[in-house]
């Protein structure tokens, strides 16, 4: 388990979720720099977290009519 900084357990108090599961949530919704803004830490830091981590982000650029489908790995 990594140890987490007083900066990390604040926001992780304020979302009630911990980071592993509330920074893909948010990436999703919001994307990087709303994200950043939202949790009040720079999009440095915010890029540290996702790398600290191991949070992948993907970016897709889709033609017209195109689709994608995301499915998570079973563990």
């Amino acid at each position: 388990m990594m140890r987490k900084t007083k900066l990390m357990q604040s926001v992780e108090a304020k979302y009630n979720k911990p980071l592993e599961k509330l920074l893909p949530e948010l990436y999703n919704e919001k994307g990087l720099p709303a994200m950043a803004a939202e949790l009040g830490i720079s999009k440095g830091t915010l890029w540290y977290w996702l790398l600290k981590f191991g949070i992948n982000v993907r970016r897709v650029a889709l033609a017209p009519g195109e689709e994608i489908q995301v499915s998570q790995a079973k563990r």
